[in-house]
């Protein structure tokens, strides 16, 4: 078995000898080396990159219409003189949002006046009537009914004056009108 083995590995590299079938890939490989070899271009020298800032946010818009300049000044200055008492103290109601407030009942008392149960998160339930403040645009309490309160408040026009906004609470669970 040994021998059989011997001449089998003995047969397969006499096939690895020199043979003359290579003589093609010889002289292939030959004239490749004696090409002129080619030149790599060096690379490109890369400029750093800038960045760009965009200055021009503050002026119109290309996709809107030209303002008139005449309408603008007289949007600038006041239509009326409605104002804010600022020297006039502010009320308990009046360090809260409007948004926060709920009406959840009304009550009245001895004076046969009406008063509104208002809710406030983490201050628990105050009563308002006509005439308090509340909210933290001057809101003053203009009417008080079984089902929700007026209120007006003054807001800034946004050039330098002031306008009287109407909002309205409406009692927990019924819809407004």
């Amino acid at each position: 078995m040994k021998k059989l083995s011997l001449l089998v590995i003995a047969a397969a590299l006499s096939g690895c000898g020199v043979s003359s079938g290579t003589q093609d890939l010889k002289s292939f490989v030959d004239e490749v080396m004696n090409q002129p070899r080619g030149v790599i271009e060096p690379l490109p020298v890369f400029e750093p990159y800038e960045a760009f800032s965009y200055s021009a946010t503050g002026l119109r818009s290309p996709f809107d219409l030209p303002v008139n300049l005449e309408e603008v000044v007289k949007q600038t200055t006041p239509e009326s003189d409605i104002q804010p008492d600022l020297i006039r103290s502010k009320e308990q109601l009046e360090q809260y949002s409007f948004g926060s407030f709920s009406m959840v009942g009304t009550i009245k008392l001895e004076d046969d006046q009406l008063w509104a149960l208002i809710s406030v998160p983490d201050s628990g339930i105050h009563k308002v009537k006509e005439g308090y403040y509340m909210g933290q645009n001057h809101g003053k309490v203009i009417r008080v009914s079984s089902q929700r309160i007026d209120v007006i408040e003054i807001v800034p026009n946004g050039v330098g004056g002031w306008l009287e906004r109407p909002r309205s609470l409406v009692l927990a669970g019924v819809e407004e009108e």
